[in-house]
């Protein structure tokens, strides 16, 4: 059987969505999708590489670049919280809820990571 495009519900072939309000939901995430597609793309990708940079600037010089390493992981983990944009190949296997809700986790993770590096970082 097909499933719903968004919470992943069978549903019958002729069908996209299980209801009116999963074809909303649907259309609200494409939309904040095309949206803001590209400054998520561009806020990640600063994030994602202050991190190999501050581990990097932190073996040779040291000082700030410890800072660097946590606002990297902070960073991305508050950005896939407020914009849980997962990879279509993501969205394919678990549809759109179950990916948005995986994005979240992940992002809560690396916040807990930057948050615990930080207190390591002001203790040692």
């Amino acid at each position: 059987m097909k499933k719903c495009e968004y919470c992943g519900k069978e549903i019958s072939y002729f069908d996209m969505h299980c209801n009116e309000d999963c074809q909303m939901k649907a259309g609200k995430f494409y939309d904040l999708r095309d949206k803001y597609g590209k400054l998520f793309t561009v806020f990640n990708t600063i994030f994602v590489f202050m991190i190999p940079i501050g581990v990097f600037i932190g073996s040779v010089i040291g000082g700030f670049a410890d800072a660097l390493i946590v606002i990297g992981f902070v960073g991305l983990g508050i950005m896939l919280n407020l914009l849980p944009f997962p990879t279509e190949s993501m969205i394919k296997k678990h549809k759109i809820q179950k990916s948005m809700k995986i994005c979240r986790i992940f992002g809560l993770i690396l916040v807990v990571i930057g948050l615990i590096g930080a207190v390591i970082f002001i203790v040692f």
